[in-house]
Order: C-alpha cells, then sequence, then structure tokens
C-alpha cells in the first residue's frame, strides 16, 4: 500500500519538481520508502512505499523490469502474486508482489490486469514504445486521479498531492459541487477540483506523444450477466450458493491474510466483520488479532458482540475503550486528513488511528457486505415501492396531493422523498434509488446555490445502466447492488476507508470486494439471495460459524451524539465552515443559515450540515475558489 505520483508530456526540470512536490504531498501514505524514475524527455514516476510485502529495499519502486523496457509505479496488493509468479518465467529478485505485477505486463500486457485480484492503481511507462498506463482495480477500491492539460498529463493517488505541483488552479468545480450537496459526495469521473478527473474504476488509460484513450477492461454488470446466462445450479437454489459463497470468500479471506507486517481485523460485532473473523481463524495458523473500538456510553457501544466473536475463535483482542470526549478530540484532526470532503470521514479516522497505534499495518474490513447481499434497508423499501406501481396510474396531480398529505402526517426527510417518488414516472430501481441516497432534496439544493441545473449523475448512471442491458437482465437486488457499489459505496465508503486509514498509513484489505465474490453475489436470484430477511444468503453460507446472537442482533451502526457536539464544543468548527462557504460565495448566505436554525431548532438533521461543514473547512484548508 503506497501513493503513486507521476507527468507525462515534457519531463524537464519543472515537471521533475512539480513530481517530486506530488510525491511529498504523500508522504502519509507511505513513510518507509520514496523514490523517482525519468526517462528525461517524456515521464516522470513517484512512489512513496508503506512496506507490506517483502520489505527490503530491493522492492523499492518505482521498479524497473530486468530488460529495462518497463518502469512500474504501483499502489495496492495484487493477492495472487505468488499463484501468478508461478505461470511467469522471469529472474525474480524480490518475494513481493510488485515485482510479479512487472513481470505480468511483460509477459501479457494489458492482458495482465485480468489475471489479477486485489485492489491497485498502477502506472507502468514502456520505453520502447514510449508509451504510459494508467490502471485502475475492478472495484475502485485504490484511487487516481488525473490532470490533463496542454503541457500533458498529471496523476496521483490523492487530490491534495496534484494542487501540490502547483499545475493544478485550486477552482472550485461548481457542476460538482451540486452533486456533493445532493449526495454528500462527488461520482466520479469527476471531482470536486475544476480539471481534475477520477480514472474510473475498472479502466485503464493509455497516452503517448500523439493521443490519450481510456477503455473500461472490467464491468461488474457484464461479467455477472455473463456468468447468470450460464444458469448454474448455485444462481437459483440455495444449497449450491450458499456453498459457492463461502468457497470463495473463505479463499478471498486467505489471500487477503498475506503479509510481512503484523496484521489483524476490525472487529465491530456486526455480521460482516464477524464474518471476516470467523474466516481468518478458519483458515489461519495463529490466532487472529481484533480491533474493537468500545465506547463508555451505552447508547453506542457494541462491544459485547465482539467481545462473543473473539471469545469463540480465542483471538488476541483489543477492545479500545474511548469516551465521546475521545472521538471529540480527534474530529480536528480527521479534517485536517481529509483529501476529499465527506460526511461520514471521523468515524473511520478514529477507527484507523487507535488499530495503527496497536501496532498493526494491515486490517481486514467487513465492507462490502451490505452491498452484494443485501443488506440495507434500501433494498426492501425498493421492493416494496415496486409492489406499489399500481400508484402510478393515479393521475399525477393526485399523487401529488397524497405525497403533500404524507409529508403534512408525518413530517421529515423520509416523508419528503416518499412524496418526490410518487410524482415520478415509476417506482423501478433506477427510478428510486437516486432518491433514496439523496442528502439534501433539490429544492434545498436550488436554495444553497445559483448554479444552473446540472446533469444529476446518479439518476442518469441508473437510467444509462440499470435500465439497459446488460444489468437490466440482472435480479432487481443486484441492480440495486450494483447502484449501492456505483454510488454510495465507491464513492463515499471506499474513499473514505482510503483517505482515513492512509492518514495513518494503515493499510484496510476488503475480501467481499473479491471480483469473484462480486459476480457471484449479482448472478444469483433474488429469492436465494433474500427469501425473508436481509443477508439470509451470507448467514445460511457462513452456516455454525456465526452465533444466532450475531445473526439476529439489531443493526446498531456506527452512531455518536453529534447533534449535543454540533451545538457545543463542534459548534465554533461547524460555523467556520459555513461561514467559509458564504464568505467564498460558494453558497447562498440566507439558506445556509437558514439550515443552520433548523439544525439548532431541531428540524434539521445533523448530517446535513455537517456535510455543508466537512465541505467548508476542506474549501478553506486548501484556500480554494
Amino acid at each position: 500500500m503506497c501513493g503513486i505520483t507521476g507527468s507525462h508530456g515534457k519531463a524537464d526540470g519543472a515537471a521533475l519538481v512539480q513530481t517530486q512536490r506530488m510525491t511529498a504531498a504523500l508522504a502519509h501514505r507511505g513513510p518507509d520508502a520514496e523514490g523517482h524514475w525519468t526517462d528525461d524527455n517524456h515521464v516522470v514516476l513517484g512512489h512513496r512505499r508503506l512496506s507490506i510485502l517483502d520489505t527490503s529495499q530491493g522492492a523499492n519502486q518505482p521498479m524497473t523490469s530486468c530488460c529495462g523496457r518497463y518502469v512500474l509505479a504501483f499502489n495496492g496488493e495484487v493477492y495472487n502474486y505468488q499463484e501468478l509468479k508461478q505461470e511467469l518465467d522471469y529472474p525474480f529478485q524480490t518475494t513481493g508482489d510488485s515485482e510479479v505485477v512487472l513481470a505480468a505486463f511483460k509477459s501479457w500486457g494489458k492482458a495482465a490486469l485480468q489475471r489479477f485480484n486485489g485492489m491497485f492503481a498502477i502506472a507502468l511507462w514502456d520505453t520502447q514504445e514510449e508509451r504510459l498506463l494508467l490502471a485502475r482495480d475492478r472495484m475502485g477500491i485504490k484511487p487516481l486521479y488525473v490532470h490533463q492539460d496542454s503541457t500533458g498529463l498529471l496523476w496521483a493517488s490523492e487530490i491534495r498531492a496534484l494542487l501540490a505541483s502547483g499545475r493544478v488552479k485550486r477552482q472550485l468545480n461548481r457542476a460538482g459541487l451540486v452533486d456533493f450537496l445532493r449526495y454528500q459526495t462527488v461520482h466520479g469521473p469527476d471531482t470536486l477540483i475544476e480539471g481534475v478527473r477520477m480514472l474510473p474504476a475498472g479502466h485503464w488509460l493509455m497516452a503517448d506523444d500523439s493521443e490519450v484513450v481510456t477503455e473500461c477492461w472490467w464491468d461488474a454488470a457484464s461479467a455477472s450477466h455473463s456468468i447468470a446466462e450460464l444458469g448454474e445450479p448455485w444462481t437459483y437454489r440455495k444449497g449450491p450458493a450458499s456453498e459457492r459463497v463461502r468457497s470463495i470468500l473463505m479463499d478471498s479471506v486467505d489471500l487477503r491474510m498475506r503479509s510481512d507486517v503484523p496484521f489483524g481485523a476490525f472487529l465491530s460485532g456486526g455480521i460482516d466483520s464477524s464474518a471476516v473473523v470467523a474466516l481468518m481463524s478458519e483458515v489461519g495458523q495463529q490466532p487472529v488479532s481484533t480491533f474493537n473500538i468500545a465506547f463508555h456510553e451505552d447508547g453506542f457501544d457494541e462491544s459485547q458482540y465482539a467481545r462473543l466473536i473473539a471469545k469463540k475463535y480465542g483471538t488476541d483482542h483489543h477492545e479500545i475503550r474511548l469516551s465521546a470526549d475521545d472521538f471529540l478530540a480527534a474530529v480536528p484532526d480527521a479534517l485536517a486528513g481529509t483529501d476529499h470532503p465527506s460526511g461520514d470521514g471521523p468515524n473511520t479516522f478514529v477507527v484507523s488511528q487507535a488499530t495503527k497505534n496497536a501496532g498493526i499495518t494491515v486490517a481486514l474490513s467487513g465492507l462490502g457486505g451490505d452491498e452484494l447481499f443485501a443488506g440495507y434497508p434500501v433494498f426492501r423499501r425498493t421492493l416494496d415501492l415496486m409492489e406499489k406501481q399500481w400508484a402510478m396510474s393515479w393521475p399525477r396531480g393526485l399523487r401529488r396531493l397524497a405525497g403533500q398529505a404524507y409529508r403534512t402526517v408525518k413530517p421529515g426527510v423520509a416523508s419528503d422523498k416518499f412524496a418526490t417518488l410518487l410524482t415520478g414516472a415509476a417506482l423501478d430501481p433506477a427510478s428510486t434509488y437516486p432518491i433514496s441516497r439523496r442528502v439534501l432534496l433539490e429544492s434545498d439544493v436550488r436554495d444553497l446555490t445559483n448554479i444552473p441545473h446540472t446533469r444529476d449523475s446518479v439518476a442518469s448512471w441508473c437510467r444509462e445502466n440499470l435500465d439497459t442491458s446488460p444489468a437490466l437482465d440482472l435480479p432487481v437486488l443486484s441492480r440495486i447492488g450494483l447502484a449501492e457499489m456505483h454510488t454510495y459505496m465507491q464513492h463515499v465508503l471506499l474513499r473514505d476507508t482510503d483517505q482515513m486509514s492512509m492518514a495513518h498509513a494503515l493499510e484496510v484489505r476488503v475480501p467481499f470486494l473479491d471480483h469473484r465474490l462480486v459476480e457471484t453475489a449479482l448472478a444469483i436470484q433474488d429469492s436465494v439471495k433474500y427469501p425473508h430477511t436481509p443477508k439470509a444468503l451470507l448467514t445460511e453460507a457462513l452456516g455454525d460459524l456465526l452465533p444466532s446472537e450475531i445473526v439476529n442482533r439489531p443493526k446498531m451502526g456506527f452512531t455518536l451524539p453529534w447533534e449535543m457536539w454540533m451545538r457545543g464544543p463542534l459548534k465554533a468548527i461547524c460555523r467556520e465552515g459555513l461561514d467559509t462557504l458564504i464568505e467564498r460565495e460558494v453558497l447562498n448566505e440566507g439558506a445556509v443559515n437558514r439550515l443552520w436554525h433548523g439544525f439548532e431548532n431541531g428540524t434539521i438533521t445533523w448530517s446535513r450540515i455537517w456535510t455543508l461543514v466537512s465541505l467548508g473547512q476542506w474549501i478553506r484548508r486548501h484556500d480554494l475558489h
């Protein structure tokens, strides 16, 4: 796990200095080594290293192939490197995965990407063809940001590194701002910085002196549809489906336990993290180190469930007990460590900090289980809405009146969203999903900004992907899962996990996002995946590995007393962030203050305000305009 940077175009002294500045800005991602390589003509590659596999200096990057033709700067892990190594005729000098990645490209070219099982962002320079390849993993676990101008390309693992180059203007992307207000994030390929884009998940970019080309090399819907068309018994029968899910998940966990440094697992006591720990205990030879953040306040303490799993599997359990004040004290540091604003970031920051302080460099996480196995309420809610399609036969005026009546009887954000749904054209996933993930409704966005109406990125993606083949041919729950993975998971959860864990040089691995498991879960019929309850297939696959107390416990989530803090000790930080938005004319003063007053009197939820606070603090810190 590392950070990569680079420049393509004219590799003069200025380009080298720019890349060196970018690489220095990523020191927190890779405290163990820094390296640069340039051909003094076309390209500069930069790398910061967090040593995980083969910690020797010989495995530092950028790394040159034995023949001298290829140069690699690589962020992430390819977990099946040992298996790939057996297929490659190459004079290996190291024992880690980076040299295997380099050898794979030497032997197989871009086709090597299809053979990798892992999370990665890759920059590869071909000295013979004088061609650059940038590539990103299938699920978008590792980020890669790109800036293109008249002098060429810049790329980096974080936005702040591109800003440090001095070549990227500190200018806010106003269309991205609207996306952020709607969904608390900006969906790729756009970002909040004008001229900076993300290389999409499962895509590669090829650049030489004449052109820059981007193509998709893996797509979840297409891959899953190809499998579903085969009609294997596991796609429609519970027994075979359970066996397949358990087998792939166990192998995924086994691969992600490969490390030359201490590793462990986050253990909240929920189904997903408990499943990862249970399988680690099954395949490992030593007790698993588990980490649970416990709180003195009973209202949001889940430690009893984590202790239950730790006791069952004899883990080396670390219960890191914090008070609400301990968490509160970390909020300013979490804001300072934010590369892209988010409403959820501080939670991941604190968990990662505590785990790293306990001596762990790699941690496995249960992220992805909800998206694959229908764990969120949106899955059940979408199925319920589809059963109410009869309501769409009513005249739109009548539906509007019904929605207004519902909002009057039961005021709140949920009622506002339901009223909006009633005035739409349909109650299918492509129509209902975007509204379910809204943080601020369109009326709020119009009040906050004078920006003309802009494309709704989530609604457009849903129409273009969920309403067309191959996604349209997949089961309904799989289509919702695709939407979850493309939106909230990829651009909030994974982005937060990367930026907040790497702020502490902690690598987080996510076994549920092994592409084999993703393809499998999306190909399985709804009646098998969700016969009656959320995650029924997952718990069936795990069998007696999980105690009934874990399977049947209420879902708590990670909840803290934000309302109290934001009205008290965090009030100054909140006002500073909101005032930045007003002073820099990012948002309208009256609308911002109305939302704040609504929060103070209890009619506006804290999360809708904190999203704006995070945005304002980020704009202030990076001096954006």
